[in-house]
């Protein structure tokens, strides 16, 4: 078999293999660990838009500033509510976890496929 045609047929599978390809995107909302009900509401829309018409990951995050580092759990709290509110539409990827100042969960549009 010639070499030359060998190269060409592979590229055209991995041309072929990039198209059927799918990128999936991550957006990220901040919050804040006081944060008040319609902020959080309003953020829990852009996320809710952006799992379902988007189709994108979520990375929410909430960012301590100063001495609320010393209450994480009400920046768990706030994240835990965020999961419970689009667990219709979502999976949880990654639980809350810290990373350096801020803590951040991860989530993923539910597939249709059953």
């Amino acid at each position: 078999m010639d070499y030359g045609k060998y190269r060409f047929e592979q590229q055209k599978k991995l041309k072929e293999s990039r198209k059927k390809s799918k990128s999936v995107s991550v957006k990220e909302i901040r919050l804040s660990p006081t944060i008040e009900g319609n902020d959080f509401n309003t953020k829990l829309k852009h996320a809710q838009k952006f799992l379902t018409k988007e189709g994108a990951k979520v990375r929410v995050s909430i960012r301590f500033r100063g001495r609320a580092i010393t209450h994480k759990e009400l920046g768990r709290e706030v994240l835990e509510k965020m999961a419970e509110a689009t667990s219709d539409i979502a999976t949880v990827i990654s639980k809350p976890k810290m990373e350096g100042r801020s803590m951040f969960l991860i989530l993923a549009p539910k597939s249709d496929k059953k």
